[in-house]
């Protein structure tokens, strides 16, 4: 979620070397299954809290960003996203605008929050108002791309409709809880940005004031 996640909108050894993924997924449960039950799962969560490490990386450049923090999602439309690291960032939706602080240019924008809220594929992984089987042809992984296998399910995503940003989605799923790890996109210029998540807790308390921020004084405030 630092600005370029927000336009661009997370290697283990293989389980078993000698089977396919569709030998893997034979045993368990099928693509299609797993990605009804992250629906259902989301669809019945009000809160959501996480820490996370972020890695983006452009093809074109080989550039690689690192960053770190903690978020927080409660429905309908209301989430944070804290940047420790490399700078303090903060990004609060409190559903009807969009408020991105960036500390180190002492600048913050805001901006109407309907059209991300609609669009963003992250936000609409941890809210569920996405509907993965509508929306994305769903795959399991790619035999060389199979991880995490004993812990997780893992599904590529990729729009049915041609998506101005994403060209396709891997992720995560525990295989207990169905709630998101791992979530990596990766857009049309190849860039990839991919998001671990930790310490995942739902439905616990999130005060209404977590999605207010005030900037310090002398921040300029730029309305988009």
């Amino acid at each position: 979620m630092t600005s370029h996640l927000s336009r661009s909108i997370f290697c283990l050894t293989i389980f078993l070397l000698a089977l396919s993924p569709q030998a893997l997924w034979g045993a368990d449960l099928a693509p299609l299954a797993v990605a009804q039950k992250i629906q259902t799962t989301y669809a019945a969560t009000k809160t959501l809290q996480a820490d996370f490490q972020q890695t983006t990386t452009s093809r074109m450049s080989g550039r690689e960003r690192l960053g770190s923090g903690s978020m927080v999602l409660a429905k309908p439309g209301l989430m944070r996203w804290d940047y420790r690291e490399p700078n303090q960032q903060v990004f609060v939706c409190d559903g009807q605008k969009i408020s991105m602080y960036f500390a180190k240019e002492h600048q913050m924008m805001v901006t109407p929050a309907k059209e991300y809220l609609e669009n963003d594929v992250t936000y609409s992984f941890f809210a569920g108002t996405g509907n993965i089987e509508r929306d994305f042809v769903v795959a399991g992984p790619e035999e060389e791309d199979v991880l995490e296998a004993k812990t997780t399910y893992q599904l590529k995503l990729t729009p049915k409709k041609s998506h101005a940003q994403i060209d396709f989605i891997d992720l995560w799923v525990d295989r207990t809880t169905f709630l998101l790890t791992r979530l990596k996109v990766t857009d049309k210029f190849g860039t990839v940005t991919d998001l671990v998540f930790s310490k995942v807790t739902t439905n616990q308390e999130a005060p209404g004031k977590l999605f207010f921020f005030t900037p310090p004084e002398g921040t300029e405030i730029i309305d988009k």
